[in-house]
């Protein structure tokens, strides 16, 4: 029973708008990024090393100028002026030189990283189970691969080391301010003590505008994925209109969002520029004061000058990167709620064998939806080695609830399901697959070959020939679908309209049986399938080894006639209709159609 109710706590974790991680410090935000690194130890100390001499010759060349004027201009010493001026060059070209190694290392770094975060995103997207899918939008999801990773890409090949080569441009030059002359360095320090308290008090809201763009851009994406993906319907039914309407009130919000967001970000700029301008108003008036006093030298206040200019110009460039650094946190923080997501079909222990010959056994379930609706409710019954189930009942009545925990698709809320025996939970993923075959009534295909279709996720016949999959096919009966299809095996698949739903279903038919399953579950498998087809189909589900089960979910009572055990499914009870005639009374009575 514990297993259940933590098993009812995960369901409602897979929703990401659920999984909101609680606000971070400055401090905590900035170390997020350093996981992100762990593989980059060797282009960082390069990229370190670069940046410490670009801002060594940043720091070095204002006290080179002031006593070029000092010494040599003051005392007409040309020889020492033009030797001093070649000084000035070397350090400006190294200067230049380191820049680029670091733009050039850290631009590799940034695609290193972008590519192992979509990586990781996508690997962990496959390991999450069906119920994540059902709650979050796919436009979301694609959003968050594409473009929140790149804004993570933007920052860490441009962003990252300018604000790391600016912030200790700045600590340097403040240094060097304070050293030369205390009294006047803390006079041009004022107006960054003022910016610093006004940057602390909107950082948070510039993160939260930010990460509202995300949002709404990602729920720009899922309208637009949601309106092409059904454009026939759309056009069928004549809503473009609807459609337009809905799209523009997401734009219109997406709009607003940005606009915010742009304001947000710029908004330090101005302030930054306004500081430096006052800096140097300070420096200048109260230096001019100290001069008259020989409190300092004419060389020292211009070196002064450009001390305030290397302290507040990259302040400037950080009120830029830090707009995108926001942006990346909220970036970061996106792609987080994906990624310490846990699938909640966790694999348990196997336990002791219950004492019964049945494949399948479901033991007091009871199944609710996340968002809180109750599709079974205590249900108890079992399923034998060999034989054919049929379930019925009216849509929504939890036909394809019951297959789909059959196929460990969800976990019960309540109660145990066992296979062969064994609780299903304790089978892994590769064992589960292999003994459960799940044809649905709208097939996946992909894009690639018949073949590559249909060996997808069939270890056994990954790695053979095409030649001994059709004698595999052949012996199987198999082999006449292939026909279906112009190329048999090669026939090229490309976009989902390129085939029928008819050949889409054969494949799968043809994807699951392959795999020789204990137990094969067809929910309306049948239905767009035409009777030709369907009659072939029939004739190699007969074939079928006689210890396979199978469970068939269908409307059409031909399909069914035949089937050993009927059940019921409706308002949360799978109950056995007992009788092919005691079927059809209680359908009549639903005054539901055969």
């Amino acid at each position: 029973m514990n297993r259940n109710k933590a098993q009812k706590n995960m369901n409602y974790k897979l929703n990401i708008k659920e999984n909101k991680k609680t606000r971070k410090g400055i401090y905590e935000s900035i170390a997020s990024f350093f996981p992100l690194l762990a593989n980059e130890k060797k282009p960082l100390i390069i990229t370190m090393v670069a940046v410490a001499v670009t801002t060594l010759t940043n720091l070095v060349a204002p006290i080179v100028i002031a006593h070029m004027i000092d010494v040599f201009i003051v005392e007409k010493n040309f020889q020492g002026l033009l030797l001093f001026a070649g000084i000035l060059l070397v350090i400006y070209l190294l200067g230049s030189a380191t820049n680029y190694i670091q733009i050039m290392s850290m631009g590799g770094v940034g695609r290193r990283v972008l590519f192992n975060l979509r990586n990781n995103l996508f690997v962990k997207l496959q390991s999450l189970p069906l119920t994540f899918f059902n709650q979050n939008k796919s436009g979301d999801l694609i959003s968050r691969i594409n473009n929140d990773t790149d804004k993570l890409n933007q920052f860490f090949s441009q962003a990252l080391m300018q604000f790391i080569g600016n912030f200790f441009l700045i600590l340097g030059s403040g240094i060097f301010l304070i050293v030369l002359n205390v009294r006047l360095g803390l006079a041009a320090l004022i107006p960054a003590l003022l910016i610093f308290i006004i940057t602390q008090g909107l950082s948070s809201w510039i993160k939260r505008t930010n990460a509202k763009t995300l949002e709404s851009t990602g729920n720009l994406s899922a309208e637009i994925q949601e309106s092409l993906s059904n454009f026939k319907i759309i056009a069928a039914f004549n809503r473009i209109d609807y459609f337009q309407k809905k799209f523009n009130k997401i734009n219109e919000e997406n709009y607003e969002a940005s606009l915010q967001s742009g304001v947000a970000s710029n908004v330090l700029t101005p302030l930054y520029g306004s500081a430096a301008n006052i800096a140097q108003v300070i420096v200048l008036a109260y230096g001019i004061i100290l001069i008259g006093s020989g409190g300092i030298t004419i060389g020292l206040l211009i070196s002064f000058l450009m001390y305030v200019n290397n302290f507040y110009m990259p302040l400037r460039q950080i009120a830029s990167i830090w707009s995108s650094f926001q942006l990346s946190l909220a970036s970061l923080e996106r792609i987080s709620e994906v990624t310490t997501l846990e699938s909640n079909l966790k694999v348990f222990p196997q336990t002791e064998k219950i004492s019964n010959d049945s494949l399948i056994t479901f033991k007091d379930v009871s199944f609710t939806y996340p968002e809180g609706k109750t599709v079974l409710h205590n249900i108890n019954f079992e399923l034998k080695k060999g034989k054919t189930y049929a379930l019925v009942g009216p849509t929504g009545g939890g036909k394809t609830t019951t297959a789909s925990l059959m196929a460990r698709l969800f976990d019960p809320t309540v109660g145990t399901i066992f296979l062969a025996g064994h609780d299903i939970r304790s089978y892994n993923e590769q064992e589960r697959s292999n003994n459960i075959g799940f044809i649905l009534q709208e097939p996946f295909i992909l894009t690639g070959t018949v073949r590559d279709n249909i060996v997808f996720g069939n270890q056994q016949y990954q790695n053979i020939s095409s030649e001994d999959i059709e004698k595999k096919l052949n012996e199987s009966g198999l082999s006449e679908l292939l026909s279906r299809f112009e190329n048999r095996l090669e026939t090229k698949i490309g976009h989902q309209e390129t085939v029928s739903l008819g050949q889409r279903q054969i494949i799968a038919f043809i994807r699951a049986l392959l795999r020789n399953p204990k137990i094969l579950i067809l929910d309306e498998a049948t239905a767009n399938i035409d009777t030709v087809t369907e009659e072939i189909l029939e004739k190699i589900l007969d074939k079928l080894p006689k210890d396979t089960t199978k469970v068939i979910i269908a409307h059409r009572l031909n399909t069914i006639e035949n089937a050993d055990e009927i059940f019921f499914v409706n308002e949360g009870q799978v109950v056995p209709a007992n009788s092919f005639e005691n079927t059809l009374h209680l359908l009549k009575s639903m005054n539901l159609k055969s």
